[in-house]
């Protein structure tokens, strides 16, 4: 009679030729080193176990191992490749599944250990990681970054399979959201507030993220700064206009508020960061807008200054950053913009979200924009915009009314999305 050779057969004909060991009792300190011809039960009921294999091979070794305790899969059995390839590929594998039963024999050097029976085994898989699509992409070490600086979308095709394998990714990314930055106020106008910031980096576990996605398409919203307001030369003044929120996914950071005028509104509006407050003696002083409107945590900006209603500055407040409040203006001077905050998602360190200054009355100085690509005021002129993609506030315009020529409040910057994630 012909017997026909299949797989179960090479499997069982190769079980004929091991010698089955004693059971061995994982305690998670000690490992143990495979001898070809040999088979191993292995009790993970109390530790994790290390099987490391034969430091030399020759075609034909086999190798068999079994899960004494159906415990595999709450204390996992790694098997230590030991300078060989395994299933052709130069990584350790990972067994956790419980009553799993594999066979290995060696092949070459090219495919190294092969498993030629794999019973109730699910994760012998070599290492993933995230693959993606989107943006502007590059790399940092070990990390991919993406990098948004309009409208896109973030395609997800894989992901990782850490902690299944030891040396794969995980399926965590970490972000960095801001938001557009608030348009400055009108004559003497208020600073425009930054950009709702928001971030996970540096997250914990080495920055291997701590944000979990999924295999999709993550739509990208890039928010706009706000206008700046006008006033002057018999025009009236009108306050700056609140940015645009940032989306990535479930977050949401908020546009900064817009700075006040001498003309309603004084206050600052609320957002991300607030603006800052305006006005001259009278009709009344000017307060901040509300900071991390609506309200996170961690929290993604700061309350706007208030208005000082002293000659000869009257000083209108500067806009809130991410990691500061505005300064309230003076009698002699505009109050600066809130510090935003530095971040080194994109490999190198970039603060981002800082308020604008806010302006002052005549030709008393204006604020000094916050660190994070806020806006300086103007000096009896129109205000600086906030810088693109940081998320910063605009300067308040500064001047005379009704005397000066019109002048306008600067525009906030745009905000920026970047992703980061390990990719090998």
């Amino acid at each position: 009679m012909t017997t026909k050779i299949t797989d179960k057969n090479i499997s069982s004909i190769a079980n004929l030729f091991v010698s089955w060991q004693s059971v061995i009792i994982a305690d998670g300190s000690t490992t143990t080193t495979g001898v070809a011809g040999r088979g191993y039960f292995i009790n993970t009921t109390s530790a994790a176990h290390t099987f490391t294999l034969p430091t030399i091979a020759t075609a034909g070794d086999t190798i068999s191992i079994k899960d004494y305790a159906g415990t595999f899969a709450s204390n996992k059995l790694t098997i230590n490749r030991n300078g060989h390839n395994i299933q052709g590929a130069a990584n350790n594998s990972l067994i956790g599944t419980n009553r799993a039963s594999v066979t290995l024999v060696y092949i070459d050097v090219t495919r190294g250990w092969e498993f030629t029976k794999e019973s109730n085994v699910a994760d012998l898989q070599g290492p993933a990681f995230i693959t993606a699509t989107g943006g502007t992409i590059t790399t940092s070490g070990n990390f991919k970054i993406h990098s948004f600086t309009g409208d896109g979308c973030f395609v997800v095709s894989s992901l990782g399979n850490s902690p299944t394998v030891p040396t794969g990714g995980p399926s965590n990314v970490d972000y960095l959201v801001v938001a557009g930055g608030g348009g400055a106020g009108g004559t003497w106008g208020g600073g425009g507030g930054a950009g709702g910031y928001r971030t996970t980096f540096p997250s914990p576990g080495c920055n291997a993220g701590s944000f979990p996605i999924s295999a999709t398409t993550f739509p990208i919203t890039i928010g706009a700064g706000g206008a700046g307001g006008t006033g002057g030369n018999g025009s009236p003044l009108v306050g700056g206009v609140s940015g645009s929120p940032s989306i990535f996914s479930t977050i949401t950071s908020t546009g900064g508020g817009g700075g006040g005028s001498d003309s309603a509104p004084l206050d600052g509006l609320s957002g991300g960061s607030g603006g800052g407050g305006a006005g001259t003696g009278s009709p009344g002083p000017g307060y901040g807008g509300t900071g991390n409107s609506p309200p996170v945590s961690p929290s993604q900006g700061n309350t706007g200054g208030n208005h000082n209603s002293s000659a000869p500055a009257y000083g209108s407040g500067g806009g809130g950053g991410a990691s500061a409040v505005g300064a309230a203006g003076t009698s002699s001077i505009g109050g600066a913009g809130g510090s935003g905050s530095a971040n080194s998602i994109s490999g190198s360190s970039v603060p981002y979200a800082g308020g604008g200054g806010g302006a002052s009355y005549a030709s008393q100085p204006g604020g000094a924009g916050g660190a994070g690509g806020g806006g300086a005021a103007g000096l009896n002129g129109s205000g600086t915009s906030g810088t693109v993609n940081t998320g910063g506030g605009g300067g308040g315009a500064g001047g005379t009314y009704p005397i000066s020529p019109t002048v306008v409040g600067g525009t906030g910057g745009t905000g920026i999305v970047i992703i980061r994630y390990k990719f090998q």
